[in-house]
Formats: C-alpha cells, structure tokens, sequence
C-alpha cells in the first residue's frame, strides 16, 4: 500500500488516542456519554480502543502533521471489541441512561452493513490544528486504498457538523439513531468504486 507523501501509518496507538480525545472533546455524542470532564477523560480512551479493536494490527492506521490528525480504520471483516465497548461506559454512564445506551446500540448495530465493506471508527483532528486540510488528507489517502479494493466504505458520525466533510468524499446519510435525549448519531455509506 503506497503512502502520500504527507500521510505515514500511525504505529504509536497511545499517541493517536490523544489526538482521539483532543478530537472528540466537544463532540455531542461522546459528550452525552461521558457528561463530565473526568468520565470522558478516563472512559473514551477506552471505549475508543475498544471500537477500533485490532486496528493498529491491520496497517489502515494513519496520521498526518506528526498526529495532527488520525484516521483509524477496520478493513473488511476486522471488528472491534464489543464487550470492551460495553465495559468502557458501564462505569461512566449514569444508570438512567443505560436503557437509551442499549437503545443506541441495537439501532446502530441493525444498521451495520453484514457485507464486506470498510470501517471508519475514527477520524480526528487535534482542535488547535482544524480547518487546515489535515482532515482531507487522510480521508483522500484512505480513500485511494479502499477503493483498490473496490468495496464500500461505513462510518457513523456523531457530529452533525462533520457531515458536509464526509459528503464530499463520497459518503451518503442513510439513516440516523433516534431517542429520548441522546443526539443522533448518523450512519453513511460510500458505494463501492473501481
């Protein structure tokens, strides 16, 4: 697999977890789970590594302006640690929530693509670096190995705003959570090129 110029394999996972949590510190999702300072400090790095699982086993780890950015991602067939998932919030989140977290899970697992395809767990960009391309950068460099395979691509976002991003690479909204107070998480699918 070549590598652009600018974007090398992330290799150090501690290092891309800080990139992670600098990343999803204000997002509303991850927020609403881990909903204080202290919570998402100590639970999303766990819950992050769970989600991604093997990952960094796999060489579809990237990082950009010396972990700057990351994109993690799971190749066909590769998932990550549900159990460790479930045990990274079940400290952290209040237990009135715990029926809405099951609820999320069921609707985002329904709509988890059961044929080959590509993942997307995570990409971040440290806050103090956003808006300088970093983001499309990894996305176009990742993008140019998936589609050698000619597969599609899933990701969920929790963050509305990062939607427009994932759209002009080729992703599509096809459907979204919907509970009690939890904010949507949108799940997106980019078909199969080449």
């Amino acid at each position: 697999m070549s590598q652009s110029p600018d974007v090398e394999r992330a290799t150090d996972a501690q290092v891309a977890a800080e990139t992670l949590i600098a990343g999803f510190m204000a997002d509303p999702v991850m927020r609403w789970i881990f909903d204080t300072p202290g919570k998402y400090l100590t639970g999303f790095p766990r819950f992050a590594a769970a989600m991604h699982g093997p990952a960094f086993d796999h060489g579809m780890t990237f990082q950009v302006e010396d972990h700057a950015g990351v994109a993690i991602w799971l190749p066909p067939g590769v998932a990550g640690d549900s159990e460790g998932v479930v045990a990274a919030i079940q400290d952290k989140v209040a237990p009135e929530k715990m029926p809405e977290m099951f609820e999320i899970a069921t609707q985002v697992g329904g709509a988890h693509p059961d044929y080959p395809h590509w993942y997307l767990p995570w990409l971040a960009v440290d806050p103090a670096r956003q808006n300088a391309g970093l983001g499309a950068r990894l996305m176009k460099h990742s993008l140019r190995i998936v589609d050698e395979t000619g597969l599609p691509a899933w990701l969920e976002s929790p963050n509305p705003r990062n939607i427009p991003f994932y759209e002009r690479h080729g992703f599509e909204v096809i459907g979204r959570t919907e509970t009690a107070t939890a904010p949507p998480i949108h799940w997106m699918l980019r078909p199969g090129r080449g």
